[in-house]
């Protein structure tokens, strides 16, 4: 049997992201390699980008971070 191993990092917005952004994300990732002929196995853990918040005028901007959340928690 062949494997083949694809990172998945989300990326969202720290106003408008939501999980299911993230899993819209990971969806189009799993039928893209369904579409290529390859069987979707597990997930073992996900890593969410948030993106920088700017702020108004450069004042109250939030820098942008990672969170990660492992299989048992989702």
């Amino acid at each position: 049997m062949e494997y083949k191993i694809v990172p998945f990092v989300a990326s969202i917005s720290h106003n408008k992201g939501s999980s299911k952004d993230v899993a819209e994300q990971l969806e189009a990732i799993v039928k893209n390699y369904s579409d290529q002929g390859w069987k979707y196995i597990r997930l073992e853990s996900v890593t969410t980008f948030v993106q920088p918040n700017n702020g108004c005028f450069g004042f109250g901007g939030k820098p942008g971070f990672n969170t990660t959340k492992p299989n048992d928690c989702i």
